[in-house]
């Protein structure tokens, strides 16, 4: 009867060990809630998807297909910012009017990441109203190596605002800078050796980080943004460039009208390429998932093709 009694407190001890264990296990993503994550733009929306898995639920402030240096928040805007747990912008050369939402916030516990820090930025080329002399060049999504800073200054946000689940984002944060180390490797491969180190690109400047990076040259037709509309002399400039120098490509923006790349194509019968620098996506691309990794590879394909690379 003893040996009974002994054998079923032991069953009664593991039974209880394993409820305590079931109990206290580490929370699923599904069963806790997640960190909410607005974000400004789409590289900084999808390196946020990317760390935060299935522990974080991000969001994209900018609407599909909407030109970013043109986005102005709306009221709902400020209050979805107002509303998360992180708020990851890329600064205040690209995003002016973050700093006021910030300070105006009345939610103490959210966490402002902005992306360009640690990061050594460049002056910017062009100078207006809108940017004048002193201004940097916001583009720093456009360097690899800046995103791999980028991914580790997010990172650091989610285990800060969420330390219970560091080792998590930590590991899908070393697995996302491999990839993008990966990635400009191929970059420093295939722009080793071209025909052409001349980008003349039809938009606005936004590719200076990569033309330092990569160690090309880069004339783009309009300022800092796409706003900015470029001279007759500016056009002028461009086109002799590309019959001097016999380019025989020329590279368009995403998101807008082509008008300008279109007119220099026609001067100088030079090829029309598309070279997309990542601030947003269209409807379809969202929809379709299409990732910046995904970007970053077909703007080499191109330059591999416009500069004629071997």
């Amino acid at each position: 009867m003893k040996k009974i009694i002994f054998i079923v407190g032991l069953l009664l001890i593991a039974v209880g060990g394993l409820y305590a264990a079931v109990r206290y296990k580490s929370p699923s993503p599904t069963s806790q809630k997640r960190l909410v994550v607005v974000t400004t733009i789409f590289p900084l929306y999808d390196f946020a998807k990317a760390i935060g898995g299935d522990y974080a639920e991000v969001s994209l402030l900018l609407p599909p297909g909407v030109e970013a240096h043109s986005f102005d928040p709306k009221p709902s805007d400020i209050a979805k910012i107002n509303s998360a747990g992180i708020f990851v912008y890329t600064g205040p050369f690209m995003e002016p009017w973050a700093e006021d939402i910030i300070r105006g916030a009345n939610n103490k516990s959210l966490k402002a990441v902005d992306a360009s820090a640690n990061i050594t930025l460049i002056p910017g080329v062009f100078h207006d109203e809108d940017e004048p002399v002193g201004a940097n060049d916001p583009h720093i999504w456009l360097d690899i190596a800046n995103d791999q800073q980028i991914v580790q200054t997010i990172a650091a946000a989610f285990s800060m605002q969420d330390p219970e689940n560091t080792a998590y984002y930590e590991a899908r944060a070393a697995a996302y800078q491999e990839s993008l180390k990966k990635l400009d490797l191929q970059y420093q491969t295939v722009l080793a050796n071209c025909v052409s180190r001349e980008i003349v690109y039809g938009g606005h400047y936004a590719f200076g980080y990569l033309a330092r990076r990569y160690n090309l040259e880069y004339l783009a037709a309009q300022g800092v943004s796409p706003d900015a509309e470029p001279t007759a002399q500016d056009l002028v400039n461009l086109v002799d460039q590309i019959k001097n120098n016999n380019i025989k490509y020329v590279f368009y923006e995403e998101l807008s009208s082509p008008k300008v790349a279109e007119t220099i194509a026609q001067e100088t019968g030079a090829k029309m390429l598309l070279l997309n620098a990542a601030h947003n996506l269209s409807r379809e691309d969202l929809a379709a998932n299409k990732t910046f990794l995904q970007i970053m590879e077909e703007n080499l394909n191109n330059l591999k093709t416009g500069l004629q690379c071997n």
